[in-house]
């Protein structure tokens, strides 16, 4: 019910439907309150364009990933891998419709196992479920073990956000005596996260893959595009994301 709440509500902050919602109450001003209704069309029609446009987009995401560097050196005491869910791929038909994992999750599971490799370090795998599905953990570790042929020893199969893999994560590995962790996630999702495991008391080393690049700076730049809508959305889910967590931390 949580899941299904937050994500309802989540639904009205972030791009499109803001847009459509700033653009639609416009025009339903427009003959009542037309001075209203053009401020909030032309209002409407900028931050569509501007979210579109891939050249201040991925700026943005820039200016979101630089709190976190690739890890190009060991750092030493570091004591287990936490990889970050990233949702699910539901009823897939070439897994013969069962739920596996989706791109994004695959992607941090690749560079999770290659994490591994280099150090050596234990492995926990963390999400939830949704409804009835199989628990996101459970799923990364079926993949994990079966796609990259590497061990997971422990499985966080119970939270529905970046704050909930923290805290239940904690649970699972301070049993263990493990405090100093590297966390493995998206460079554009590594500050929310970072804050959440380091309130849930980890010392954390952050592990951040998928930075955003630019091929070149063209005339392409600066078109609207879909794909930066796409990387809109997730700029502003984090940057929502971290306002609200600022807020939860300083309450608990």
């Amino acid at each position: 019910m949580e899941w299904a709440i937050t994500n309802f509500i989540a639904a009205f902050l972030l791009p499109p439907l803001n847009l459509l919602l700033l653009l639609g109450s416009g025009l339903l001003l427009m003959r009542r309150r037309p001075k209203i209704a053009k401020a909030l069309l032309v209002a409407g029609f900028v931050l569509l364009w501007t979210f579109s446009t891939p050249f201040v987009v991925q700026n943005g995401m820039h200016w979101l990933e630089t709190s976190s560097e690739p890890v190009t050196s060991l750092y030493p005491d570091v004591q287990a891998i936490v990889v970050l869910g990233g949702s699910l791929y539901f009823h897939a038909p070439e897994y013969g419709g069962k739920d596996t994992v989706n791109g994004i999750t695959l992607q941090r599971l690749s560079y999770g196992a290659k994490l591994h490799r280099d150090t050596g370090l234990p492995l926990l795998m963390t999400g939830g479920a949704v409804n009835k599905h199989l628990p996101e953990g459970v799923l990364m570790q079926m993949r994990m073990q079966e796609d990259f042929q590497v061990p997971v020893r422990w499985v966080e199969d119970s939270a529905i956000n970046t704050f909930e893999n923290a805290r239940f994560s904690a649970q699972i590995l301070k049993k263990e005596g493990i405090k100093r962790i590297y966390l493995v996630t998206h460079a554009w999702h590594m500050p929310r996260a970072v804050k959440a495991f380091r309130h849930a008391g980890f010392e954390v080393i952050p592990a951040p893959m998928a930075f955003t690049t630019r091929y070149q700076t063209d005339v392409f730049a600066f078109m609207p595009s879909a794909g930066a809508m796409r990387d809109a959305y997730i700029l502003t889910h984090e940057l929502i994301g971290l306002g609200w967590y600022r807020m939860r931390m300083f309450v608990s």
